[in-house]
């Protein structure tokens, strides 16, 4: 049975998805994520991309990165290893057109998710970007939520290697539509093949 366009979400021209556990696995035995070598992209993460980019839609990478507070890594690191994501996608045929993250712990700002700061920053430096045509994709409770305090689309999707999170079926409810992956979103929702 082939794909069909579904065009649940007819409009989106803006896609932002959260970093770790829509595009990468987000653990890994060492702990934090600090290098390219402890990164590893979802099955059909950089494919859903790729197709993202050449439906003409803007890709943009919202997340939260406290691990910098923490000591846990360096905004250096983190700076290095969204470089070599990118070189990565572009060796696939694609990029993200941008990357935004919040290096704070819980409380100490307005910018972490479930607060709305990196997404504001991001529609201020795409004028383009309003509610209604952006979807934001996430794994967690507050991916969805800071989405929805912005008045956008949602989706849900949970990392299959792991249990789910605590907050997954919170998540899932408060979301417009829950997918088994990115990759499942684009194709299912976006008609992307």
């Amino acid at each position: 049975m082939g794909q069909h366009r579904t065009n649940n979400f007819p409009n989106i021209e803006y896609v932002f998805l959260d970093r770790d556990g829509v595009v990468n696995r987000s653990f890994h035995p060492g702990g934090y994520i600090r290098y390219w070598e402890q990164f590893h992209l979802l099955p059909g993460a950089g494919d859903a991309i790729v197709r993202l980019n050449r439906s003409g839609r803007k890709v943009v990478l919202v997340t939260n990165q406290s691990g910098i507070a923490r000591g846990l890594c360096t905004e250096p690191e983190l700076q290095a290893l969204h470089a070599q994501l990118q070189e990565h996608l572009k060796a696939l045929g694609g990029h993200l057109d941008g990357i935004y993250y919040c290096p704070h712990d819980d409380g100490q700002c307005a910018c972490r998710k479930p607060q709305t700061g990196v997404l504001e920053q991001a529609f201020l430096d795409f004028p383009g970007a309003q509610a209604d045509n952006s979807v934001m994709i996430g794994d967690s409770l507050c991916d969805v939520e800071a989405g929805s305090r912005m008045g956008m689309l949602t989706v849900f999707v949970a990392d299959p290697e792991l249990p789910p999170k605590s907050d997954a079926a919170r998540a899932a409810a408060l979301a417009n539509v829950s997918a088994a992956s990115l990759l499942d979103f684009v194709q299912r929702y976006l008609g992307e093949e």
